[in-house]
């Protein structure tokens, strides 16, 4: 695939919408040159939002990790907070509370094309955990979430938006929220200018 092709999937999730942030977002994805081929205001069903992830065991042991690290580091004990210390059970509590998000209200889904665009977004849009997120990054300037908080709350990460992680991911999620007669591909009049 030429570099100008690549793909990715950009979600404002319901807090992003919620705070009035879509433009914003737009914004910055454009004035760094990518173009948006498919937008669309989505209400995911539970099953819909649940096959946006791998639901895996690796995946659910990942997301377990990081929950239990998160513990260690501030002092949590996480058979206490979640009622088990076991990486596989806790990633599965942490999956459902990450759809209950993702159907809390509607979202913008964007599929966006350009230069590694999969890096470019993920670039913009900063670090999943807004306290390492740059300032001047989407999570960094608008988010104040924290892993913490959202894990004793019981609830997912309030961090604005998704961005895939790489081109298989992108490829799954485009796949998912967008059907081909949504995509539509064009030249943006500074292409032939910027590269």
């Amino acid at each position: 695939m030429h570099p100008k092709e690549e793909t990715t999937v950009l979600l404002v999730k319901p807090d992003g919408v919620k705070r009035g942030l879509i433009g914003e977002i737009m914004k910055r994805i454009e004035m760094r040159g990518l173009k948006v081929i498919a937008l669309k205001m989505i209400e995911a069903t539970p099953e819909h939002a649940r096959e946006h992830y791998p639901n895996t065991d690796d995946w659910f042991r990942g997301m377990g990790n990081k929950t239990l690290e998160n513990y260690a580091k501030y002092g949590k004990d996480a058979k206490q907070e979640v009622g088990t210390d076991d990486p596989l059970e806790i990633g599965k509590k942490v999956a459902e509370w990450n759809v209950d998000f993702l159907t809390s209200g509607p979202m913008v889904a964007i599929l966006i094309k350009g230069i590694h665009a999969v890096d470019m977004v993920r670039k913009i849009v900063g670090k999943t955990v807004p306290a390492l997120a740059e300032m001047g990054t989407i999570r960094g300037d608008f988010s104040v979430d924290s892993p913490t908080l959202a894990n004793m709350d019981k609830r997912a990460l309030r961090n604005v938006v998704h961005a895939s992680g790489d081109q298989s991911e992108s490829a799954h999620e485009l796949e998912h929220w967008f059907g081909k007669e949504e995509i539509h591909d064009y030249k943006r009049a500074e292409e032939d200018i910027m590269f």
